[in-house]
């Protein structure tokens, strides 16, 4: 099937991650293997013909055949997402076409040292590659550093907390910008050069990097991450959405 040609799926699931974010679950009739980092084009027809789409990040590893889960966050003015948010229910039909995407991918092959930096919803694509390395059974050293607002802002929250007990060479690490847990001792601030350096040393040479969120975290990590002596070809960004991180 060409990647770009819309098809219908049914909603087969839907997870409130958030107060502002959900998961959506979709069998898609022609599916076909994504990789980590893609995201689909979801479509909204109206009767009278007016017709409307975004694109979103897919959250579910490659290896979960015949469906993706695309985690969506709730924008107030967003016509896309809040109809998701406040219509859509499992059995719905929705129409979508991808994966679409080459840059921002990354699986097992790639190897690492992997660091993963992100912002709010930036997690999302960031997930996809966690849940592929997982499902993989890879012991990639991996890093991820997750900035949000506060401990309620956390998507994946349970299942990240999780991978970072499986010790598997795996390790995440929040930072909160508004309002940290009771009795938090971690990093309690933006993302800066200080915090990314900590990180980056736990992970050796040859890191390859992934940064996701908007555009003033991934512009300020990625020049960070140059200024540590990255090359500028292992930093791969992508910049979306408003994320108040």
């Amino acid at each position: 099937m060409p990647a770009l040609e819309w098809q219908v799926g049914v909603i087969s699931g839907v997870i409130t991650e958030t107060h502002d974010t959900k998961s959506f679950s979709l069998k898609l009739p022609r599916w076909v293997a994504h990789r980590p980092g893609q995201h689909y084009d979801v479509r909204l027809s109206a009767p009278d013909g007016y017709r409307t789409e975004r694109s979103y990040s897919v959250g579910s590893p490659p290896e979960r055949i015949g469906e993706i889960e695309l985690t969506v966050e709730r924008i107030d003015d967003g016509e896309v997402s809040t109809y998701l948010h406040d219509v859509v229910v499992p059995g719905d039909q929705l129409e979508v076409r991808g994966p679409i995407g080459g840059y921002f991918v990354w699986d097992v092959s790639l190897g690492g040292p992997l660091l993963l930096v992100c912002g709010g919803s930036g997690v999302v694509p960031l997930m996809a590659m966690l849940r592929h390395r997982a499902a993989q059974n890879a012991t990639i050293p991996t890093r991820l550093l997750y900035s949000c607002r506060s401990a309620d802002d956390v998507i994946y929250r349970d299942e990240l907390a999780k991978m970072a007990q499986q010790r598997d060479g795996a390790d995440v690490s929040f930072t909160f910008t508004r309002r940290a847990p009771e009795g938090w001792t971690g990093y309690q601030r933006r993302i800066d050069r200080a915090m990314l350096s900590e990180i980056v040393g736990s992970l050796g040479g040859g890191v390859l990097a992934y940064v996701c969120g908007s555009t003033l975290l991934v512009e300020g990590v990625a020049n960070s991450l140059l200024t540590l002596g990255l090359p500028a070809e292992r930093i791969r960004t992508e910049r979306f959405g408003p994320t108040g991180t």
